[in-house]
């Protein structure tokens, strides 16, 4: 009688690694964007923000308008 023993923890690591590998391939298209392509998309952002407020015309809503002082003023007297 000839028969094939199966090491049943070889094929349980076997199936749990192809699931896993599987689960990565579905979070690499859910999630996945390489570093580079990261850092791309920040220096694009950061040039355009640049190129933007450039041409801006009127200070941003958050930029406090220069205010020269004038010549009442009399707080140090």
């Amino acid at each position: 009688m000839n028969t094939n023993v199966v090491n049943l923890n070889r094929f349980r690591k076997k199936k749990l690694r192809e699931q896993k590998a599987k689960q990565a391939d579905i979070n690499r298209i859910r999630h996945g964007r390489t570093q580079s392509e990261k850092d791309r998309e920040l220096t694009e952002r950061a040039r355009t923000s640049r190129a933007i407020e450039g041409k801006r015309l009127e200070p941003a809503a958050g930029d406090a308008p220069e205010v020269p002082p004038s010549d009442n003023d009399t707080d140090g007297l």
